[in-house]
């Protein structure tokens, strides 16, 4: 059965109509997502088709926004140029959270995860990020300092450090994602951690936390007391 066009929907219901009349917020994520699209299959409107494949992620966006262009192109009536559309605006989402200037103080893990979630935590790929503190625990600044594949990313400690002086920064949180969701720090992980905080101290930079971010969830060295002087195992 094929069902109605977009065109053929009363003018307040069409996407399009929906944001100029009413803005962004009125819209609901398959009626943005068919915004990107433009158009649907022989079979779903452009809305329905977005349905259908947030439906296949368990309507969760952070889910979407991992799929590869060549999973999305699976959907019928989904091609490249729709498939690039929709990582395009997954990006843009990111990016526009990872440029925020005003920065909190951190009083604990949460904080920081707040503040780079929306960033790193639905990435296919490992990021390894930096967050600059001053005495009183308030970010100066943010930066990547890697990005690997699916099961890894390179950290070098000289660089962490050499941008932390730079900074004139007293404390530093690194935090890296887990696209497998698990939370679990590896051997590596904790290794990586360790060696940090250790070349850290001996410039009398404090290493405050190592936070590991999924999309469901984060892990804390902190939390879980490993950054203590007798901590280099799990």
């Amino acid at each position: 059965m094929n069902l109605k066009s977009i065109k053929s929907w009363a003018e307040q219901d069409r996407p399009r109509e929906k944001l100029l009349e009413k803005g962004s917020p009125a819209l609901t994520d398959a009626e943005l997502i068919a915004i990107l699209m433009g158009s649907g299959n022989r079979k779903m409107s452009a809305v329905e088709l977005a349905r259908h494949m947030l439906a296949a992620y368990d309507n969760n966006l952070s889910r979407l926004g991992k799929a590869s262009i060549d999973e999305m192109c699976r959907f019928q009536g989904v091609g490249h140029a729709k498939a690039l559309s929709i990582a395009a605006a997954m990006e843009l989402g990111r990016r526009r959270k990872a440029n925020r200037k005003e920065y909190p103080s951190i009083r604990r893990s949460f904080d920081a995860v707040e503040l780079l979630e929306p960033v790193i935590g639905d990435l296919p790929h490992e990021e390894f990020w930096v967050l600059f503190l001053d005495r009183a625990n308030k970010v100066i600044d943010k930066k990547k300092l890697s990005s690997g594949g699916t099961i890894g990313t390179v950290i070098d400690v000289k660089l962490v450090l050499k941008s932390a002086l730079e900074k004139l920064a007293q404390g530093l949180i690194v935090m890296h994602n887990h696209p497998s969701g698990n939370k679990k720090p590896s051997q590596s992980d904790v290794n990586i951690t360790m060696k940090l905080k250790n070349a850290a101290e001996l410039m009398d930079i404090s290493l405050l936390d190592h936070i590991i971010i999924t999309g469901n969830g984060y892990y804390s060295f902190a939390d879980e007391s490993l950054l203590s002087d007798n901590s280099e195992t799990i």
